[in-house]
């Protein structure tokens, strides 16, 4: 268990934050009660030895969460065999395990949720990043995460080679257009924050190049393009000129993320890693007995 948290530690991970949810999805999959099938079927004395497989190519990561459910279940004797974020190919072994029947049956699932929710986004994500190298633009997620689940989606997306914005609402500042509508103006907003949090950074919304101009004056430390087309964003390129990282959001996908990133934008901004990603597939495979 010592290893297990450092292990987590050394890859940003929380270590009583992930105990505690696997605590909780073990829980939800008991519901109070023992697994029925297992009981009936298995002698609580039998062993087996198993592989968790992936069985697509993609984006490892969660392993070490997967471990953390292992490890739950009361199973010591499992080895990681690939690191996190690591490219893997399909039928790839990623953990080999040997445990209790029984024990192994009920961190199955769990440990394959994590997993594969996990490797989706990394996955994901990691076709982003492809699709815009050669530019100067990077991606990064958004606070369009599962609830719950922020710390291990944002952890995915670092893992796919993606940038985290901000994990909470207390971390940094943005301005969106429902505050610049209640404060009366992105100016008054922008005051009332620098008043009251003079050393936060702060990110403005805009929906339009007026805004834009606007917003550049005040010098905050990034300007969010706000569902703007492939020539605004160029035109809000020209008109930073540099005094000012722009990050464009909203209408964002694979098919016209290289255009996005060549105008000129540091950072495009995609709810998608985290709320829209298919799973990697992986499956637990017991070992038949010679």
């Amino acid at each position: 268990m010592n290893q297990l948290r450092d292990n987590l530690k050394a890859i940003g991970l929380s270590p009583n934050h992930i105990f505690q949810q696997v605590k909780e999805a073990i829980s939800e999959d008991l519901a109070g009660g023992e697994d029925i099938t297992s009981v009936a079927t298995i002698l609580d004395t039998q062993v087996s030895t198993a592989d968790f497989i992936c069985r697509g190519e993609g984006v490892i990561s969660g392993l070490h969460v997967a471990a953390a459910v292992l490890e739950y279940c009361g199973i010591n004797h499992y080895e990681v065999l690939v690191d996190e974020g690591a490219n893997v190919s399909s039928g790839k072994v990623l953990i080999k395990v040997q445990a209790n029947t029984r024990k192994l049956l009920l961190a199955e699932r769990t440990a394959i949720n994590f997993l594969s929710h996990l490797s989706g986004i990394s996955t994901t994500t990691n076709r982003w990043v492809k699709e815009i190298s050669g530019t100067k633009c990077k991606v990064r997620d958004t606070r369009k995460t599962t609830p719950g689940l922020r710390q291990l989606e944002k952890f995915a997306v670092r893992m796919g080679g993606g940038l985290n914005h901000r994990h909470s609402l207390s971390e940094s500042v943005l301005i969106k257009d429902n505050h610049i509508v209640a404060a009366g103006g992105i100016t008054s907003a922008f005051t009332l924050i620098k008043q009251k949090f003079p050393d936060k950074k702060v990110e403005i919304e805009v929906d339009t190049l007026e805004q834009l101009s606007e917003a550049i004056l005040l010098k905050p430390d990034l300007i969010m393009l706000d569902n703007m087309s492939i020539d605004q964003c160029t035109k809000a390129v020209g008109i930073a000129s540099g005094a000012v990282k722009l990050e464009a959001s909203g209408g964002l996908t694979l098919e016209n993320a290289k255009a996005y990133a060549n105008t000129g934008v540091d950072y495009l901004a995609v709810g998608a890693l985290t709320h829209s990603a298919q799973i990697l597939d992986v499956g637990l495979d017991f070992r038949k007995e010679k």
